[in-house]
């Protein structure tokens, strides 16, 4: 009997998000039951919440060989794989739970994530169907199944499940979530806002709502959505740049596409700026996108100051020491925008030797070594792409 009571409280206190305190709990029931499958299954989600996931896949696969026969163990390897970002392990693990378990709709959620995460949204779709096909009433299968759509470009579908994700429950994140996905990538930027604002009244620590917010707002402005989709577009032109030799005048495209995305990165600036001080959303944008803003406003307002003092007195390399100052904005945003870790202090890095450079141009008087500050500092989008696709975790 004690057994079920601590298996029950260790389930409390991970529903309560409360991991390190469940593991306390299932340790003592593993000290008398070392063979406890359930205990193990449970110590293995407690340990993956701690991001302990070395300790939390060694606990499942405990529990699998206890009992390979059983759903569960297979569907909380899933858990602990997609959360230790292993999406092909996943997909593996809750397809051999639902050979065991068809009807669990909590595996059919798992694998729908799983494949989200390997960017299979055809596979995600499916698996979302079939799970609603279980549980017609589960809000998160019916926003998976939205989001798919979404990605595959099914605006309709896309749509009409998100709506249906909102019915079954309107104050569920996900489903919002999926609403406002749609909702900006089928062309209705307010509407997405909306939703994306709901999100974070709901879950103020949702990071990827505030991006996407921030994204609606912009989509807002046409021209926004103009330079949105240039930067799309050309992110990954680097290749173009083997071209040049033979064409010399693709060099004036490639500053026009610079100049663009430098142009999208101030509207980024100043829309974040606005929300941070603005009274309905000052409490959604208190860290890093706050604090960039602010940099890159400092950026913008040194540069101009620089560039106005170097005309009026007629020191060329302090104005475009200056000019360079205010092109800095484009890798602090890439930096800042860079998911990966290592990528994202390698552009800080660069950064700093930018602002080094533009620095030293502009007390030594070296107007051609601000120049090319400028252009490099510019040119960071192609670099940042390289940095990005070099540091990205491998799906699977």
């Amino acid at each position: 009997m004690r057994t079920g009571e601590s298996l029950e409280r260790a389930r409390t206190l991970l529903r309560l998000s409360r991991p390190a305190d469940a593991e306390r709990e299932l340790r003592g029931v593993l000290t008398a039951e070392p063979e406890q499958e359930t205990a193990h299954c449970l110590l293995a989600l407690a340990l993956i919440g701690q991001g302990k996931a070395a300790e939390a896949a060694e606990e499942a696969r405990e529990a699998v060989r206890l009992a390979p026969g059983h759903w569960f163990p297979h569907y909380v390897a899933g858990q602990v794989h997609y959360r230790s970002g292993r999406a092909g392990e996943a997909v593996r693990a809750a397809e051999t739970a639902l050979a065991h378990a068809p009807e669990q709709a909590a595996v059919w959620e798992l694998l729908a994530r799983a494949h989200s995460a390997a960017g299979r949204w055809r596979q995600m779709a499916e698996a979302a169907r079939a799970g609603l096909a279980v549980d017609p009433e589960d809000v998160d299968l019916a926003a998976l199944l939205s989001v798919a759509h979404t990605m595959l470009g099914e605006a309709e579908p896309a749509r009409m499940t998100a709506a249906h994700a909102l019915r079954l429950d309107p104050e569920s994140t996900i489903a919002h979530l999926a609403a406002g996905r749609a909702a900006l990538a089928f062309g209705d930027p307010k509407a997405a806002a909306g939703h994306f604002r709901e999100v974070l009244l709901l879950d103020p620590g949702f990071g990827a709502a505030r991006d996407l917010l921030v994204e609606a707002l912009k989509q807002r402005n046409p021209l926004q959505r103009k330079l949105s989709e240039l930067r799309r577009r050309y992110r990954g032109g680097w290749r173009l740049l083997l071209l040049l030799p033979a064409v010399p005048p693709l060099i004036a495209v490639f500053v026009l596409i610079a100049l663009m995305h430098w142009v999208a990165w101030v509207f980024e600036t100043v829309t974040v700026l606005r929300l941070a001080r603005a009274r309905a959303t000052r409490l959604l944008f208190e860290g890093a996108e706050a604090r960039v803003a602010g940099v890159c406003c400092s950026l913008l307002a040194a540069g101009a100051a620089a560039l106005g003092l170097g005309v009026a007195l007629g020191a060329e390399a302090l104005g475009v020491a200056g000019a360079a100052v205010m092109a800095l904005v484009t890798p602090v945003q890439e930096a800042a925008h860079l998911g990966a870790p290592n990528g994202r202090a390698t552009l800080y890095v660069w950064t700093f030797l930018l602002a080094v450079a533009a620095v030293v141009a502009a007390v030594a008087g070296l107007p051609a070594l601000a120049l090319l500050t400028v252009y490099a500092a510019l040119a960071t989008i192609w670099l940042a792409s390289w940095v990005r696709r070099a540091t990205a975790a491998p799906a699977g």
